[in-house]
C-alpha cells in the first residue's frame, strides 16, 4: 500500500510549508519563533524553520526574499503573494507518491529573479544527499576557513566538483562540528537518505538554471545563539544573493511576462 506524502502550508504567514509527512515520518524541521506571527514586509527574518518560498532572492536584500513575510490569499486551486514588482501564483496537488509545486510568477518581460524551495529538514547525523557525481558546485565565503587556503580575495564563491567542492565533502551532514556552509549544486535533482526514509527533490523549468542549494548548518550559525539546520533546497538560479549573479546565474521572466516551473516532492527515490 502507498502511504502518501503530506504537506501542511500557513498561508497567512509567508505561505510556509509547515508539514511534510510520510506516514510517522516528519521531514521538515522546525523551531519555536513565535515573532513570526508579527513579521511584516522590510522586516529581519525570522527562522521558524519548515519550508520557505524563497524569491527573488534568498541571501541580500530583502534576506530570505519578499514573500516570506507577506500574507498569500486563495484563488481556486491556486496561492497567490504579490509583491511590489510581481506576483507569485502556487498550485499544489497530490501524486501517487508525494506532491507537486507548480509556479507561475508574473512581472514584466526580463525581470531576473531567484527561487528556492528553501526546506529545512530535520535529519539525523548519518543523513547523506545523493546529486549527480561531478556536478559543479560554488561554495561560499562562510567555507573560507575550512578550505586549508586563502578565500580569493572579492570572490563570492569558488567552484568545484560534487560531492567533494575544493576537497570539502558536502553529501554527509554528520555531527555538530560549529561550522555553516552554503553550496549550490547545479542541477535540479537531488535525494536524501536517513535511514531507511528516502526523500527525493527535483525542479523543472525549461530555459531556467536548475540548482539544489545546500545548508550545512552544524552549530555554526548565528553568532553567539546558534542552532543546528540542514537545507535542502530546489531552486531557479546558482547563487545565494540576486546581487552576485552573472547573465546565465538567475531566472528571467520570458516575453510572456508569465514565468513557469514545477517542484516535485516524493518519498522514495531510485537511486542507490
Amino acid at each position: 500500500m502507498t502511504v502518501p506524502l503530506d504537506v501542511v502550508t500557513d498561508l497567512a504567514h509567508g505561505g510556509r510549508w509547515t508539514s511534510l509527512r510520510h506516514g510517522g515520518r516528519e521531514w521538515l524541521w522546525r523551531r519555536e519563533s513565535p515573532e513570526r506571527d508579527g513579521a511584516a514586509p522590510g522586516g529581519a527574518f525570522v527562522d521558524a524553520g519548515g519550508l520557505e518560498e524563497c524569491v527573488p532572492t534568498v541571501r541580500g536584500t530583502p534576506d530570505h526574499g519578499d514573500v516570506w513575510s507577506r500574507p498569500w490569499t486563495r484563488d481556486g486551486a491556486g496561492e497567490t503573494v504579490r509583491c511590489d514588482r510581481f506576483a507569485l501564483t502556487r498550485t499544489l496537488r497530490r501524486t501517487d507518491d508525494g506532491v507537486e509545486a507548480a509556479y507561475v510568477l508574473a512581472a514584466e518581460p526580463g525581470f531576473r529573479f531567484l527561487w528556492a524551495a528553501h526546506a529545512l529538514l530535520d535529519l539525523s547525523e548519518e543523513a547523506v544527499v545523493r546529486a549527480r557525481e561531478g556536478a559543479p558546485t560554488r561554495l561560499f565565503p562562510e567555507a573560507a576557513p575550512l578550505l586549508g587556503r586563502p578565500w580569493p580575495d572579492g570572490a563570492p564563491w569558488v567552484a568545484g566538483d560534487w560531492p567533494a567542492p575544493q576537497g570539502l565533502r558536502l553529501d554527509r551532514f554528520g555531527p555538530d562540528d560549529g561550522t555553516a556552509v552554503g553550496a549550490v549544486v547545479e542541477g535540479g535533482r537531488c535525494c536524501v537518505h536517513d535511514g531507511a526514509d528516502r526523500l527525493a527533490l527535483a525542479v523543472e523549468s525549461q530555459g531556467q538554471p536548475l540548482s539544489v542549494a545546500l545548508w550545512r548548518n552544524l552549530g555554526g550559525f548565528p553568532a553567539g545563539r546558534p542552532y543546528r539546520s540542514t537545507g535542502v533546497e530546489p531552486m531557479l538560479g546558482r547563487v545565494f544573493d540576486l546581487a552576485d549573479a552573472g547573465p546565465d546565474d538567475a531566472a528571467r521572466v520570458p516575453a510572456s511576462g508569465e514565468a513557469r516551473w514545477r517542484l516535485t516532492v516524493t518519498a522514495g527515490c531510485r537511486c542507490s
